[in-house]
């Protein structure tokens, strides 16, 4: 299939600057960056548009960037926390998407969507995660993503607290060993006697 040729009207991670003509499979460009206003055609009556509009559009760029860099050192370091239920292992009833985490930021006081939330895979344990959350295509930020049980755990959990299996796992275990070793002990007495 024929490759679709764009004109970039921002930048777009891993295609290009704003301006670029690129070469683009059809259907992303049907689906995705033409939809959203991230790139036009590449046409003639597009590109006499784009140049003459290119110094507008520019300017409007670089004042929606430096307000996103505005942005960016006011929410530095801001964490959110996310309640979920778990299994004992630490293992989530579910997962943790890219929705609960722009709905957490947003409650936070930095309103986001979800399409600005970068996350790799689905969160699917408890846990501390750094998620990167773009304000502007060359422009984001690092949130601090504090997935536990109750507000009291995620409390333990920004302090460095260990939380999970590991911790509970270990008292049971020495238990077990020390009333072993009690039992034992009077059965060798009786048995040398």
């Amino acid at each position: 299939m024929a490759a679709t040729e764009v004109i970039l009207l921002q930048r777009v991670e891993h295609l290009g600057q704003m301006g670029d003509l690129v070469k683009v499979k059809p259907g992303y460009a049907r689906n995705f960056l033409l939809p959203q206003g991230k790139a036009i055609r590449a046409n003639a009556a597009n590109r006499e548009r784009f140049e003459r509009e290119r110094i507008q559009l520019e300017a409007q760029n670089v004042k929606r960037r430096e307000e996103a860099e505005r942005l960016s050192e006011r929410m530095e370091g801001l964490s959110v926390v996310l309640i979920r239920q778990a299994g004992d292992g630490g293992n989530l009833y579910g997962s943790v998407s890219t929705r609960d985490i722009a709905q957490a930021t947003t409650e936070a006081g930095l309103t986001i969507t979800r399409n600005q939330v970068f996350l790799p895979h689905p969160i699917k344990s408890l846990g501390l995660y750094d998620v990167r959350v773009a304000l502007h295509p060359e422009v984001s930020i690092s949130v601090r993503v504090n997935v536990a049980r109750t507000v009291e755990e995620a409390e333990r959990q920004a302090r460095g607290e260990v939380i999970g299996a590991e911790e509970e796992e270990e008292t049971p275990i020495l238990e077990l060993v020390e009333e072993e070793t009690v039992s034992e002990a009077p059965a060798e007495e009786e048995a040398s006697a």
